[in-house]
């Protein structure tokens, strides 16, 4: 089961995107309003996906996501951002950032981020596991 670690600067946000989380059948690791917050989160508790807000006080998604692989290059971000942000949706995504949603969010939208990052990572498996297949044969 996913452990998902929620961060954006909106109360009511955070609780749609929980609740939907939590709809699909994943985990909450835990939520944080700041990028601040989200880079002491992740290393306390070891998410395995973060759905990262890209404006927010303190510290923006985009600076938390280049300071977040620094010590983690396994946790998978998905940025959350509104229309009219392509660029920082670029940036983000350069530094290091495997997706990203548009708001509103809403369940669908959400499953299918996560189906696209998990998606690659279940086919590399299963290529490994056919390799390891054809060598046992």
């Amino acid at each position: 089961m996913l452990n998902i670690l929620v961060v954006d600067d909106s109360l009511i946000i955070r609780k749609n995107i929980k609740k939907y989380i939590t709809n699909l059948g994943y985990s909450i690791a835990g939520e944080a309003k700041n990028g601040r917050q989200a880079i002491e989160l992740c290393k306390e508790l070891k998410p395995d996906l973060i759905t990262m807000d890209i404006t927010m006080p303190d510290m923006d998604g985009i600076t938390a996501v280049t300071k977040i692989r620094e010590f983690d290059t396994n946790v998978n971000i998905i940025m959350v951002t509104s229309h009219g942000q392509e660029e920082m949706v670029v940036s983000s995504l350069k530094s290091g950032a495997q997706g990203y949603l548009l708001k509103p969010i809403n369940e669908e939208k959400l499953l299918q981020a996560i189906g696209n990052i998990y998606a690659e990572h279940l086919e590399d498996e299963d290529d490994e596991l056919l390799d390891d297949e054809l060598i046992d044969d």
